[in-house]
């Protein structure tokens, strides 16, 4: 058996090749929609790529799998498992080969079995994998997707808007649990090989560590050390991530199975041709936000190419065409990472260089410390937004702070008055530094604090105690409402 891990930073997932040496074929598991990395990797090891296959259906990033298996006419395994109607379940136009619980299939000489674990999604299946080829009869290690994850375990995955019963999460989190039962039954050895690590919202602490053993988890994964149903489900439904309203649609996406991309290249505008990209789409400068903050096109907004795959989701529109700012590589690399995660409307892109040259990045916002802002936020003469995640709210915010997860800034932005400066602070300055550059090109006067709530802590200037004192806007717009 040969064995390939793939890994994307920015989604924070992993994928695998599994081959047969003797046969020379392969299988990939779980792909993301950059394929032309699996196509090297088989050639390079002289294996045909002859099978696609798919855990679950995802919701953070798009698949590649329907691409991959109709580029190379492979056989494409899904799940079958989940129920109709509650929106885990592939269309049926989306030609596969289905799996269910206890389904068995070859790669040469590696052979998989397929075990249902719902929890995470209705239809999330893991695979079992013995390497008959050396002999074995039984399994090594184990695919098990999103359900269990090094230190975690996926939470219920509630996709918003769904037609599902209003116990949907409860439900799902009872189903882990008994998911969970079954793999603590596995045997230690087996190796086990997860589609995410940290950074997803898959799950809480999810550790940065590739791959990990049944044995291990059990010692050392929270999610395993319950006995109890009822103690579980509050353990599993608490403190989870916030996930983007976009997974919707990219979950929509891939139950379809996404269009085909092709090699098509980002056109090139001219940067006088920026203008009208404002007016029609949305420009996305790729720098820094320490450049982008000396001076930028007006009316664009900075989301730097390493937070890109973590915030287009959230801050970008598939109705409306992206234009993008930066050199060859920056452009190329931002196609990539929108594509992954569902945006194939890229309107064109210019570089920076060209747009310096002309005189016209010639907008900037201001960036002052705490220490002088203290007076200011203590006398109302600014409003202040806390743009952190819920969970670091709640923990202690700055006084008078008003909180919008940035995620949710596009959508809550005209319920801020425009009266007077808005000053924007997280935990360091760097996701602050996004929502200042989307203030601005809204038309706000707004100002960075430099270095964050870590730096105002540091500065000995008063905080809230966020279990006691404010309320969230988030909190207050979604009140009752269950978020995956």
């Amino acid at each position: 058996m040969l064995f390939r891990y793939f890994y994307d930073g920015g989604l924070a997932h992993a994928s695998y090749l599994v081959g047969c040496e003797h046969a020379r074929v392969a299988i990939i598991i779980d792909p993301d929609r950059d394929v032309d990395k699996y196509l090297i990797a088989a050639e390079q090891e002289d294996l045909e790529i002859t099978s696609v296959a798919e855990t679950h259906i995802p919701a953070e990033y798009v698949s590649g799998a329907k691409e991959l298996a109709g580029r190379l006419g492979a056989t494409l395994y899904v799940s079958g498992e989940g129920a109709q109607g509650t929106g885990y379940k592939y269309l049926a136009a989306y030609a596969r080969e289905v799996l269910r619980n206890g389904s068995a299939f070859h790669i040469g000489s590696v052979l998989f079995k397929v075990i249902h674990t719902p929890g995470h999604t209705p239809e999330s299946l893991s695979f079992l994998v013995i390497d008959e080829g050396a002999g074995a009869n039984r399994p090594v290690g184990i695919f098990t997707g999103d359900f269990i994850l090094v230190g975690s375990i996926g939470r219920p995955e509630i996709i918003e808007d769904s037609p599902v019963e209003h116990d949907f999460a409860d439900q799902q989190a009872r189903k882990i649990f008994q998911s969970a039962k079954r793999f603590k039954d596995l045997p230690a050895y087996l190796q086990v090989w997860p589609s995410r690590d940290a950074g997803s919202v898959c799950g809480k602490a999810i550790r940065k560590i590739p791959s990990s053993t049944v044995g291990y988890e059990k010692i050392f994964n929270p999610a395993l050390q319950f006995t109890d149903e009822e103690a579980f489900v509050q353990y599993i439904l608490a403190d989870q991530p916030e996930m983007a309203s976009h997974c919707v649609t990219i979950k929509e996406m891939n139950k379809a199975g996404p269009g085909f991309l092709g090699n098509e290249a980002i056109k090139r505008i001219d940067a006088s041709e920026l203008k009208n990209a404002v007016l029609d789409g949305t420009v996305v400068d790729l720098a820094p936000s320490s450049r982008f903050t000396e001076g930028h096109y007006p009316g664009a907004i900075n989301i730097p190419l390493n937070q890109l795959a973590t915030w287009a989701g959230w801050l970008l529109s598939c109705s409306l065409p992206v234009f993008l700012i930066g050199d060859d590589r920056q452009r190329s690399e931002a196609v990539r990472i929108l594509h992954n995660v569902g945006f194939d409307n890229i309107g064109g892109g210019c570089g920076q260089d060209e747009i310096q040259r002309l005189g016209i990045a010639n907008e900037a916002y201001l960036v002052e410390t705490p220490s002088d802002l203290a007076s200011r936020i203590n006398s109302r003469q600014v409003s202040l937004i806390d743009v952190r995640s819920d969970a670091e709210w709640r923990q202690s915010h700055i006084c008078h702070a008003e909180h919008i997860h940035l995620g949710q800034l596009p959508n809550q932005m005209d319920k801020i008055s425009n009266d007077k400066p808005v000053v924007v602070y997280s935990r360091t300055g760097t996701r602050s530094a996004i929502a200042s550059s989307l203030f601005q090109a809204s038309g706000y006067r707004v100002i960075n604090m430099h270095g964050g709530y870590r730096a105002w802590k540091q500065a000995d200037l008063p905080v809230a105690d966020g279990e006691r004192s404010g309320t969230s806007r988030m909190e207050k717009e979604t009140s009752g409402r269950t978020y995956s």
